[in-house]
Order: C-alpha cells, then structure tokens, then sequence
C-alpha cells in the first residue's frame, strides 16, 4: 500500500478510537453548502464527519480491532461521522438534518463495539437528551425518600387529630 493510503489508514482508525460511536451515512446528489451545513450542524454537537473510503475504512477498522465495522457490507458514499460526547445528540443531528434533506441517508452506526441499523441509530436519536434522563434518573432516586417523608408526616398528623378530638370531646371543666 502506497504512503498516502497508509495515512488515511492511520487517520480514518484515529477517528474510529477517538470515539466510542460511528455513524456512515450517504451523501450522494448533496450539494457542497449543503454539506457545510451538515458539517457545522454536526459541529455543534461535538462531531465530525469526513468522506471515506468504504475499502479504506474496513481495512482501518480491521486493523484496530473493530471487526463489526471491518465486516459491515457497504456500498456507495460515505460519510463517516464520529466524536462528541453523547451519541444520542449525535444521532439527533443526523437524523433532524436527513429529514430535511433526501440525499442524506443513514447507512449503519456502531455504539460502543456494536452494529446498530438505520433504525436503531433512529431510535436512538428518539431517545430524551443527556440532562433530561439524569432528571429522570434523581426523580426516580429521591422518590423513596419522598414517599417515607409524606408517611411520617401521616402518621404524626393522625397522632395529632386524635389528640385534637380527644380534647374537643371532653368537657371543659
């Protein structure tokens, strides 16, 4: 292989290593502003995309280990999109900026070592937000200690009203 070709190698495999999520889409009949807009969109959220070689990226996923990616059937452009924290912002950013633009399309993504489907990158981008699941999660968290207050608080309020009806009843005297 030439010098170059084992440049991109290297390159393509930094940015499968970098990221613990990949995402390739199709971009054929995208037009060029297009595709900065795609890219600054991605930008925001964290991620690249770079246009790859489809051969070129399984011999760099093989290289690394990456078998799910090294024997992944692709076929066509590709677009490969990787980096920032949250795969589900990620996800969103394509999946928002394929609906308004046909040519875009996802092909497959992988998330930590695993294959993942058109529609599973969709379902993943339908998933809430980072910020959102973590309220989720200390809701879900405090509730235990919630209920256990507001009993107490029954149970000391019932002491309290049958005192209160004991002193009504008996006669003042």
């Amino acid at each position: 292989m030439r010098a170059e070709k084992k440049q991109l190698v290297a390159d393509i495999a930094t940015l499968l290593t970098s990221s613990d999520h990949v995402f390739l889409v199709s971009y054929k009949g995208l037009k060029v502003a297009e595709f900065s807009d795609f890219r600054q969109g991605l930008a925001k959220v964290g991620a690249e995309c770079h246009v790859v070689s489809n051969r070129l990226l399984r011999k760099a996923a093989a290289a690394h280990d990456l078998s799910v990616l090294a024997e992944a059937e692709l076929a066509g452009d590709s677009a490969m999109i990787s980096g920032g924290d949250d795969a589900v912002a990620v996800a969103r950013a394509v999946r928002d900026f394929a609906k308004g633009h046909e040519p875009v399309s996802l092909k497959l993504g992988a998330l930590e070592g695993r294959l993942l489907r058109p529609t599973e990158v969709e379902e993943l981008a339908a998933l809430p937000s980072r910020e959102i699941l973590l309220a989720q999660l200390l809701g879900v968290l405090q509730a235990p200690a919630r209920n256990l207050a507001g009993v107490l608080y029954a149970k000391t309020a019932s002491v309290v009203y049958a005192l209160q009806a004991y002193m009504d009843k008996k006669p003042q005297g």
